[in-house]
């Protein structure tokens, strides 16, 4: 059948009369239950009561505060679904985390939080809200990487369109979504950018005798390593400047140090604006927890567990909490969204320093460890505090969401599709729930499966030859006759699954969803930056 047909499937008259949150049962198709309120745009499912609920809220919030409420993402690298002690880690694993706990216990603790498998398309996919694949970030972009076109040319990021309308847009630490002219943070939206631009295995490479002997042994090699990029460095930038080097990164007591100093202008960033009264949108990108771990200066052996990996733990997790207490102190607690999550799952391949999740395999998968993060959404007298939610999240979802908080959603271009929703009444209202029916997973730029409801269905999957071998040795390979199901809720470790045998019939929403997932390329296609796009969907 022709893939076109299916786009109608998922396409229901948005004005249609929804009179109470279950109406929307009798508008869809199949077992669709979205709504596309127009053709650009993922569908999502309508909550009217509680989108209702939310706007009253943020009208109530403005009335009394007198300007837009700022947002502030916090996002960990490479940090574990298990790591926060609020997600079955913390001390019993050796590494407390008493300040992300207390987000989770008076905010939206979410345990259905996805992000892409890797790092530098979970952050694209973050700011553009767009599927890595239609954006061309599919995979990390490594020293020697040159894109054959700059794949911001055609992305509009939520900090753009945020500092078009009245925002202070900054971004502190990790970048990681290139380093050319035109790809870098003050350049695609941001007013203001202190960090580095790849990543810290790429800085430790030239620094580690014991562990990169044939590269640091070798000054040739190390000389043509580090020409590779201008910025093997702590750099800032301002919109309309170029960027300015701080001090190049020469050491690993550099290298600990590093998310003290993004701290710092973080910390620096949101006094600012608050003396400005003018409302702001920060993502605080931590270095850590991405290896090679080293201590900041007092961290070394902080940890109950007197290693590299829990000690970093515990200095992010401080660092959250001086963060929280900045907002206190400048009197913008209760004005702003915060949102805490990971990039991916833990890089199981630099065991052991690396994080810990309950889930199947880690980084570099679609299986629940490589996707599956912690996320937490925190925001005194807006987001009820205790509550707890399994509802779908997809990092996506924060680029529609920071946009509807901001009350800009009806600026978002119309020129290419938008894979995430609007997320907004799932947060704020009391009892809200998620208007994302599936969550789609994808390695690179191919698809690979989706999740709906407690199941997750493969139609290609990672497999490892030995453990802790996620990226360094596994193979992407198609599934045989039928997908493979999983329920998340009896096997959250995808140990086995019945699919063929005690639900069977969960093949049904699967296959209809995955089909209209796909129609949606045929007018919003795949982007080739050299990095590769692997198959379209099947559909």
């Amino acid at each position: 059948m022709n893939s076109r047909r299916f786009l109608s499937i998922a396409v229901v008259v948005a004005a249609a009369a929804l009179s109470n949150d279950t109406a929307w049962a009798q508008t869809g198709q199949g077992w669709d239950r979205t709504v596309r309120v127009a053709e650009y745009l993922e569908p999502a499912i309508p909550h009217p009561k509680q989108e209702k609920a939310a706007r009253n809220k943020l009208k109530q919030l403005e009335a009394k505060i007198g300007r837009k409420p700022n947002i502030l993402i916090l996002l960990v690298d490479d940090m574990g679904y298990g790591d926060p002690g609020a997600f079955g880690g913390g001390a019993m694993i050796g590494a407390p985390t008493p300040n992300i706990d207390r987000l989770a216990a008076e905010g939206l603790k979410l345990t259905s939080t996805y992000a892409q498998p890797l790092c530098t398309p979970t952050r694209a996919a973050l700011m553009t809200g767009r599927l890595p694949a239609r954006s061309g970030l599919t995979r990390p972009l490594l020293a020697n990487d040159r894109p054959t076109k700059n794949p911001w040319a055609a992305e509009v990021s939520a900090a753009r369109l945020l500092s078009q309308n009245g925002y202070i847009t900054g971004l502190a630490g990790k970048w990681h979504i290139g380093e050319g002219q035109g790809m870098q943070p003050q350049q695609v939206g941001y007013d203001e950018f202190h960090g580095f631009l790849g990543v810290i295995s790429e800085y430790t490479q030239y620094m580690m005798p014991r562990k990169y002997e044939q590269l640091v042994a070798d000054p040739e090699r190390v000389k043509t390593f580090k020409s590779l990029s201008a910025y093997n460095a702590v750099v800032t930038g301002k919109k309309g400047r170029q960027l300015k080097i701080d001090y190049p990164l020469e050491t690993v007591q550099q290298i600990g140090n590093c998310d003290q100093d993004f701290a710092n202008w973080s910390v620096d960033f949101i006094e600012r604006a608050a003396k400005q009264n003018q409302p702001f949108y920060l993502i605080h990108a931590f270095g850590k927890l991405h290896f090679d771990n080293f201590a900041a200066a007092g961290y070394e052996g902080r940890s109950p567990a007197k290693l590299p990996y829990k000690d970093a733990v515990i200095e992010v997790d401080d660092i959250v909490g001086r963060l929280m207490a900045t907002l206190q102190n400048t009197g913008q607690l209760d004005n702003t969204l915060v949102f805490f999550t990971s990039d991916n799952g833990p890089e199981e391949d630099s065991f052991p320093d690396a994080g810990f999740t309950p889930f199947r395999s880690g980084k570099g998968t679609t299986w629940e460890g490589g996707v599956r993060v912690p996320g937490i959404a925190y925001w005194p007298g807006l987001i009820k505090p205790g509550r707890v939610s399994d509802g779908l999240f997809d990092l996506m979802d924060l680029f529609n969401t920071s946009l509807a908080v901001a009350g800009i959603e009806d600026q978002i271009p119309s020129e290419r599709y938008i894979d995430g929703i609007d997320q907004t009444s799932f947060l704020l209202a009391d009892q809200g729930q998620s208007g994302r029916q599936a969550v789609f997973v994808y390695n690179q730029a191919d698809f690979s499966g989706l999740r709906w409801g407690e199941f997750k269905g493969y139609f290609k999957v990672l497999l490892s030859d030995q453990p802790f071998t996620n990226i360094s040795m596994s193979r992407y390979v198609p599934v045989g006759v039928a997908p493979w199901v999983f329920d998340l809720y009896r096997d959250p470790k995808e140990r086995r699954t019945m699919s063929n045998g005690d639900y069977e019939w969960a093949y049904g929403p699967i296959l209809q969803l995955q089909k209209q997932h796909a129609a949606t390329f045929v007018k919003y296609p795949k982007k080739d930056i050299g990095l590769g796009i692997g198959d379209a969907p099947r559909g």
